[in-house]
């Protein structure tokens, strides 16, 4: 059957010496599987149905006539689900065929309402319905009478293949075969060609080609059939991969399709984009040439000039490769292809190619590490000039972008962004008012407001899409959910919500799955999530394989959190020598936030050996340049850092007015953890301050030192959200001494007590409290 279908149904067709590649020499002929859709219409139209069960069978005519061909099994099942009648109908009426004789398959055509007397059923000859049918009796009149047998012995064994074959002689019976002239509903005329076309289908055909529950699809697929599929796979691979085939059988589906006709250009485009799925370069670089090759070879009159012809399909299918190439990293092959594609587009005076390919120009200068400022000005200015919004947009978020991690100031930034939202909503540019708000999420992330980048997510994910909603499906895979849905489970982590935080990252594996696109965005914050809950309960062991991990997501994150366990394993000079190697590396890539972090750790490492007036310079320059890039957090941060460092050096009174500057901001926005650490601290410096000395020396502050009990017992709340035991060993060691100084034995013992199995618990000796934050 297989030879058959490739020399007569998808051969390309010769005019002028161009090959025709994407035609189909079939329309539509009659199947088995289209037997039982016309059994199932002629139910609807001769009985009666109740209304919510005709409204259901409604909803499932133009599914089942422009889909590929079902199993009887699968039909059946689909029907009852709407009308167990009407399947039970198909099932007798397809029953007295298969079982009966060929006059039987005759009598139940030749009783199908015609559609130009039908005029009061759905089978009239403007509906859907009455459309099918008449398309299903021209193909079955212009059957010859082998023909005719051959699709009356499909028919016995399709329906025998679901409920038994009654001998074993049907096993090998042929399925349904037609040439182009039978088949093709435009054919007027036979010719000799097709005469002997006629003589060939006569013969028997494999039967690995005969359709059954194990095989179901295939057979070639009809025009209709292939457009509706290559049409709906397409749209949901955009919108919500889930619901498309998965990656393996909807290559299969495509290599079908493929066998019968090799230059169907849109097939080869679908399998690209499946190939991008499970990013395999070789087979979507391979599809991607394949499709516009066929492209090319069926464009009208080859014209190198102009919107059409040749020119135009070399130009964007060098612009697609270059594409293609920059998304697995292939700079060098990107940048090639890239100038390719200018130099066509410069040739055929095509603008809008050429502000395609500078759109990718200043994308490609970033990936790289490059500076991409000017390039994109120019962009902007260029898609502007000629009314390309689209373009435009992408380029002043482009520059947005870059004027956040210049140390740009949050109200110019919010500026660009909302014009470039009015003109988002003026041209119902869904997508990109996707990205404004993600990006407005991030934004405010790395500025340090939770509250506010919270308040944005939530935005996102409410927002119903503008794009028009096809097969029940809206736009919710995109970059910019995942952007935001990470944000979102970062922000519960910080506040110590991690069932809440296990149903976002449920729901992201769900929607990005580990083969697609935007799977490393989930992943990396998944690990980096649990590596900070393993970091806060003490579970270093835990933490370290998590840094391979991480490594090979993000190399600068992974390298970062690698100095933080060997510093917590008390290595410092490995740990030591990687943050110096990470700062150079940032400060190379203008990574401001890592640099900050860095001189942070940096400056911890120096108190492990009570260097802390070495640590001054390296938290200072932190602190300006977390307030000359306006990242609040990482300010408040640095503040933390030099309060601790002056508690050390003597001067509570400096320290505690210096944690007063920091304590708001990271009570509002800061993480769990953080507020623990500050309030911590804060009730450290108020020890100091009442001139609370260990051994009991002195007369201390009352006042001060019973807010110091309070500050320890809020900190002791933040820290058991956390399971943070070596913080509450502390908290409960500091609380003990202060009850001690105050008299207040009950509560002494009580602190003590809890201290003493604290320790007994976490069996590791306690790092001096003076050396830690």
């Amino acid at each position: 059957m297989a030879s058959v279908h490739e020399s007569l149904y998808f051969n390309p067709m010769m005019t002028n010496g161009v090959v025709h590649a994407n035609v189909f020499g079939i329309k539509d002929w009659v199947t088995p599987y289209k037997i039982s859709v016309l059994a199932l219409l002629y139910d609807m139209t001769a009985t009666k149905i109740t209304l919510p069960e005709r409204r259901r069978l409604n909803k499932l005519i133009l599914p089942l006539q422009q889909g590929p061909d079902l199993t009887l099994g699968q039909f059946l099942k689909t029907v009852e689900e709407c009308c167990p009648q009407a399947a039970y109908a198909v099932k007798l009426r397809l029953h007295e065929m298969a079982d009966g004789e060929l006059k039987d398959m005759e009598y139940f055509f030749s009783t199908l309402p015609t559609p130009f007397t039908a005029f009061d059923s759905e089978a009239y000859k403007t509906s859907v319905v009455g459309l099918f049918m008449r398309h299903m009796l021209l193909a079955y009149n212009k059957l010859s009478f082998s023909q005719v047998y051959k699709l009356y012995k499909s028919l016995q064994h399709y329906y025998h293949s679901h409920y038994g074959k009654p001998t074993d002689a049907q096993a090998g019976l042929p399925a349904l075969a037609a040439d182009d002239s039978d088949m093709d509903l435009t054919s007027t005329e036979d010719t000799v060609g097709d005469r002997m076309d006629k003589e060939e289908l006569d013969g028997p055909l494999h039967e690995s080609e005969l359709r059954n529950d194990n095989n179901p699809s295939r057979g070639p697929l009809s025009q209709k059939q292939a457009e509706y599929f290559l049409a709906r796979q397409a749209y949901l691979l955009k919108n919500d991969e889930n619901k498309a085939l998965k990656p393996a059988a909807l290559q299969e589906e495509l290599n079908n399709m493929l066998k019968f006709n090799p230059d169907f250009a849109e097939a080869h485009y679908l399998n690209y984009l499946n190939s991008m799925r499970v990013q395999d370069i070789f087979l979507s670089a391979h599809s991607l040439l394949h499709y516009f090759d066929r492209l090319i070879l069926s464009g009208n009159e080859g014209k190198s000039n102009g919107d059409e012809g040749y020119g135009r399909s070399l130009r964007y299918a060098a612009l697609n490769l270059a594409s293609l190439h920059c998304r697995f990293g292939h700079y060098q092959q990107a940048d090639l292809a890239l100038q390719e594609a200018i130099r066509i587009a410069q040739e055929s005076n095509d603008h809008v190619c050429l502000q395609h390919c500078l759109s990718w120009l200043y994308t490609l200068e970033q990936m790289r590490g490059s500076d991409s400022t000017v390039l994109t000005e120019d962009s902007v200015k260029m898609a502007a000039h000629f009314c390309l919004p689209y373009l435009a947009s992408l380029g002043i978020q482009s520059l947005v972008q870059q004027g956040a991690t210049q140390g740009k100031t949050a109200h110019k930034l919010m500026d660009a962004l909302k014009d470039t939202d009015i003109l988002h909503w003026k041209h119902s540019l869904s997508e990109l008012i996707e990205i404004s708000l993600a990006q407005t999420t991030s934004i405010w992330r790395m500025y340090g407001k939770s509250t506010m980048a919270l308040q944005q997510a939530q935005l996102l994910l409410n927002m119903s899409s503008l794009e028009p909603v096809n097969f029940g499906v809206q736009q919710n895979n995109t970059e910019a959910f995942a952007v935001a849905l990470c944000h979102l489970a970062e922000l519960h982590a910080e506040q110590g919500l991690y069932s809440a935080v296990s149903e976002i990252l449920l729901h992201l594996k769900e929607q990005f799955p580990p083969h697609s696109q935007h799977a490393k965005l989930w992943m990396l914050c998944d690990l980096k999530i649990q590596f900070e809950r393993h970091m806060n309960e003490g579970k270093y062991h835990l933490a370290e394989p998590l840094v391979t991990a991480i490594s090979a997501l993000n190399k600068t994150e992974g390298l970062y959190r690698k100095a933080q366990v060997l510093k917590a394993l008390n290595r410092s000079t490995e740990a030591y020598s990687i943050l110096q190697r990470l700062q150079a590396h940032c400060e190379k890539t203008k990574c401001t936030e890592v640099v900050i972090r860095v001189m942070l750790s940096t400056a911890e490492l120096h108190w492990e050996s009570s260097g802390f007036s070495t640590a001054l310079p390296l938290l200072l320059q932190a602190l300006a340049l977390a307030r000359q890039h306006h990242l609040q957090s990482l300010a408040s941060e640095s503040i933390l850092h030099l309060a601790f460092t002056q508690l050390m050096l003597g001067v509570p009174e400096q320290a505690l007015s210096v944690l007063h500057e920091a304590i708001e901001p990271v009570l509002a926005h800061g993480s769990v953890m953080d507020k623990g650490r500050a309030l911590l601290l804060a009730a450290r410096c108020q020890m100091a301050v009442a001139g609370f000395r260990p051994n009991g020396q002195g007369q201390a502050d009352l006042h001060l030192a019973g807010l110091a009990v309070d500050t320890l017992k809020e900190a002791t709340a933040y820290f058991s959200k956390l399971s943070c035991k070596e913080r509450l060993r502390d908290v409960h060691y500091l609380q003990a001494q202060l009850h001690h100084a105050l008299g207040q034995t009950s509560q002494r013992n009580r602190s003590a007590m809890l201290f003493r199995l604290r320790d007994q618990e976490l069996q590791s000796p306690a790092p001096p409290v003076s050396m830690r934050l």
